[in-house]
């Protein structure tokens, strides 16, 4: 009887010692680097070893694992022998001795340590940091081969260092923050979009083809100049035959530079001679790499190319940083009224206003298969994008394009009228 109760006292050491394992893995691994480093600083005991700990988590967080598992594996175990002892029946003996590790793993080695453990993290740390770095140099490489025996056995590719950290934990902690009142909500989100930008690829974020502006080799410096000014772009492709053929990127401030040196070379000069080299990128490129590589090479504006060497489109460092914090718009970003009827005629729409919608204002049947807002409609009949002050006349009706909006700088606005409509106010314009 007496050995009984030793295995019983036994067990019930173990389960505390399980009990402090577990409270240490809820406090070590919600536990930041940052914070450890504010500790060392404040000169508190036990900070240099918790440190130690956030600077190679899983590889303790391993160990502690392991051992509280050694912990209540045993203490099971030795109920079960005892209980075994006392008993005659098997279901007795399963019932009982499972029935008791089961409440007693659950609230003494589950919920009360880990709860513990998160609420007083920084006081467990600290206590727990130097016994698990103890633990960890006389286990050595046990729990990582053990890691590395479970990942042999388990189907996939498994993880290096274990499963005990992954990207929906962080994302959970994320929103627990959230709900703690710790973070903002717009502060969630943002954070939520930095976990998903590891997936986004630049065919996702980039300006498409059809929206990219450009200029011809061929064109003047004073050409050039116009359709920056007219566009909003500093930053425009430069191409050759055609726009598969990128030959490099103008910048307005080298051709404001060039004109303001010599005046005369705003008419004499071509652009061609101010190119400069741009960065090519595939449409399949992450864009966590392509931001490196743009941060390494010091350029803000690539051109992306498609799997059979045309041109895709445009990505910028903004396209990339606006799918962290979302749309950048400025002062001069104002929603446009549906439709804005002028004195003079005239119909003034958004760029988005359907074009079925702008040829019921006229009285006109203007359903294109092709496109569907007024700003596709323009693009559609010009060959090429908009900016403002392009115009097209179509069924009749002649279409202006108004000052850009956006970061991107599309136009915002159209201005619609019959064509007869501006004559008529040319005509009336014409002094006696």
């Amino acid at each position: 009887m007496s050995g009984d109760l030793w295995m019983l006292a036994a067990a019930v050491v173990l389960s505390l010692i399980a009990g402090f394992f577990a409270s240490a893995d809820a406090a070590l691994s919600s536990f930041s680097r940052a914070r450890a480093a504010e500790l060392v600083t404040e000169q508190r005991p036990g900070a240099p070893r918790l440190q130690r700990i956030t600077d190679d988590p899983a590889r303790y967080l391993n160990t502690v694992l392991l051992l509280r598992m050694v912990a209540e594996t045993t203490s099971i175990v030795l109920v079960a022998l005892v209980v075994a002892d006392a008993f005659g029946g098997t279901w007795q003996r399963v019932l009982l001795a499972a029935g008791v590790m089961v409440v007693v793993s659950y609230v003494a080695i589950g919920v009360a340590p880990r709860t513990v453990g998160r609420q007083h993290a920084e006081r467990v740390a600290l206590l727990s940091a130097g016994t698990v770095i103890a633990l960890t140099r006389v286990l050595g490489p046990v729990p990582r081969l053990l890691i590395l025996f479970g990942n042999a056995l388990t189907p996939g590719k498994g993880f290096r260092q274990g499963p005990f950290s992954s990207e929906a934990e962080l994302r959970e902690m994320v929103d627990l923050a959230e709900e703690s009142m710790l973070i903002e909500s717009g502060e969630r989100e943002m954070l939520h979009s930095v976990f998903e930008l590891g997936d986004t690829i630049v065919r996702e974020v980039m300006v498409p083809r059809p929206d990219m502006v450009f200029i011809e080799k061929h064109k003047t410096l004073r050409q050039t100049m116009s359709l920056a000014l007219r566009s909003g772009f500093s930053r425009i492709p430069v191409t050759g035959e055609n726009l598969d053929d990128v030959i490099g990127m103008a910048y307005l401030k080298d051709v404001t530079k060039r004109v303001f040196d010599n005046h005369e070379a705003e008419t004499t000069e071509r652009v061609e001679s101010l190119v400069r080299g741009c960065l090519f990128v595939p449409d399949s490129k992450p864009v966590v790499a392509l931001m490196q590589e743009m941060q390494a090479s010091r350029t803000h504006v690539a051109v992306v190319v498609d799997e059979y060497g045309g041109t895709a489109g445009m990505v910028t460092i903004e396209d990339i940083l606006e799918e962290i914090v979302g749309e950048i718009t400025d002062e001069y970003d104002v929603e446009p009224d549906a439709v804005e009827q002028l004195a003079d005629g005239a119909v003034r729409v958004s760029s988005r206003f359907a074009v079925d919608d702008l040829g019921d204002l006229f009285g006109l049947e203007l359903d294109d298969e092709d496109v569907d807002s007024v700003g596709g409609f323009m693009a559609k009949h010009l060959g090429k994008v908009p900016i403002p002050g392009s115009e097209v006349e179509v069924e009749g009706l002649l279409l202006q394009a108004e000052a850009p909006t956006g970061r991107r700088n599309r136009v915002g606005t159209v201005l619609v009228r019959r064509p007869d409509t501006r004559e008529n106010l040319e005509d009336r314009a014409v002094p006696a």
